[in-house]
This record gives C-alpha cells, structure tokens and sequence, in this order.
C-alpha cells in the first residue's frame, strides 16, 4: 500500500475534520519536547472547534497532568488502558482490572521473566504510575530482540508493543484502535470516521493506520523508518518529521476547512 503525501490529499478537501486522535511522542514532541510553535497550533485548532484527542504510550501518571495543562479534549493513556476525560480528573480504565495488586504483580513477573532472556533491559522510570501496562527502555534493542521479546511475552499471553521510547507488556487486546472505539462510542457518540483523522509515528500505532477502522489516518514523515516493520501504514505521510510533521498536518486541515 502506497503512502499519499498530504499536499495532494483530495480526502482533506471534506472539509468536516472535527477531531484529530494524536499519538505524542515522535508526533507531537520535537527532540522529545514540545516547541512553542506545537502548542500554537494545538491553541488554533480549540479555537476552530478541531478537537485533538492524545493516544499515547506514557503513563496514567503523566498523561492526567497533560490533559490538564494541554488545550485537548482528554487523553487515553497505556496504548490504550486508560483514559481521561477533559471536564474529568478520574481516570477511566479502558481495560478491565479485578485486582490492582494482584495484576501488577503479574506484570513485574513477566518483565523478570524477560529480563532473565536479556538481561540488558531496564525498566522504565515511569512505571510507579502505571496501571494497565508495564515498560522498559527501547533504546538498544535491535529488530531483531524485539521480535524475540515479543514472542516471549505471546506464549505468556501478554501482548507486546514499542514505540520510539518504550517497550510495553500488555494484555493482549489492549490497542490504540479497540480503545478509541470504545472512547468515541461512549464519549464522542456523533463522530464517524469521515470526521476523525489518526495521526501517529512507529508501531505503537500501526492499529491508527488499520484503513478498515480509520480511513484517514496520517504518519509524521518519521514514521518512514517503521515502513518496513508495520501490519499497517498510514493513508497519508507529512513532508516534515515529528512536531512540525503535525503543525504541517494541523495548517492544511484549517486552510481547507476554512478557505
């Protein structure tokens, strides 16, 4: 499947955009950072009644103070997991939990697990506020591993995902995609995928690319890098990488809709 560059999108000229489900990092950060210029375009688009929904890999922890500070219509957390609703500071578990403890527990297990098979990796600073999901640092990890670690954490009936900053043991249905569903069916009941674009980066979020589920989705130009490592690609791709690839994304959607 091809990618489109955005420029020649014939889809943006619908002119009915009403809500972007962004990933954050590699897609909104710049360098790891957000610029002032990102958090222009994020205030333009409130104005405009563009509502942006996060979807990211980071924790419950960091993602309820994002929403709070960030001009966004809520965030769902864990690649799903949780989700915070903008009027809402009570987290809202996407993924059904009998016993907090008990499931934690079994997360540290699988990650012990997979640490006596490479003993190389490090658990992730963040994890202390995690509820769904537990991770460890991608960086050094080849293709390779990762599919090896992927495997390992399959035959424990975990699932597996990483994104350009983390490896995350899962459970298995817990997706970007299934959670999104499940928030616009029960938040955003009048939004049909001609009204949604999902926006992403590396293959936490290849489920935003399934073309089944959402039609119009766009990478930042530096989800070329995944090309060759995802089930899905993006319908479109910016020209520019991370944060400018979605300020780049955000100002064609606002020239088309308003003129």
């Amino acid at each position: 499947m091809s990618l489109m560059p955005i420029s020649s999108s014939s889809i943006f000229a619908a002119k009915n955009i009403s809500l972007i489900a962004t990933d954050m990092d590699g897609t909104l950060t710049t360098q790891g950072k957000f610029t002032s210029s990102l958090i222009k375009a994020l205030e333009v688009l409130a104005e405009a009644e563009i509502a942006v929904l996060l979807i990211t890999g980071r924790s419950a922890g960091w993602v309820q103070g994002l929403k709070s500070y960030l001009p966004v219509t809520g965030a769902i957390a864990e690649n799903g997991g949780v989700f915070f609703p903008a009027n809402s500071e009570q987290p809202k578990l996407l993924t059904p939990i009998t016993d907090l403890i008990i499931y934690r527990q079994e997360l540290a297990t699988t990650f012990k697990y997979l640490k006596s098979q490479f003993p190389q990796i490090q658990e992730s600073t963040d994890n202390a506020f995690r509820l769904t999901d537990w991770t460890f640092d991608v960086q050094g990890l080849t293709t390779a591993q990762l599919q090896q670690l992927e495997q390992l954490c399959k035959a424990k009936n975990w699932g597996f995902t990483y994104s350009t900053v983390q490896c995350h043991i899962k459970p298995e249905n817990q997706t970007k995609a299934n959670s999104l569903l499940q928030v616009l069916n029960s938040y955003f009941p009048s939004i049909t995928t001609e009204n949604l674009i999902t926006v992403g980066d590396s293959p936490n979020d290849e489920t935003l690319f399934d073309r089944s589920l959402f039609p119009f989705s766009v990478g930042v130009a530096n989800v070329l890098h995944y090309k060759d490592k995802l089930k899905f690609l993006p319908t479109y791709v910016t020209s520019l990488a991370e944060g400018e690839g979605f300020k780049e994304l955000a100002e064609l959607i606002l020239r088309i809709k308003f003129g």
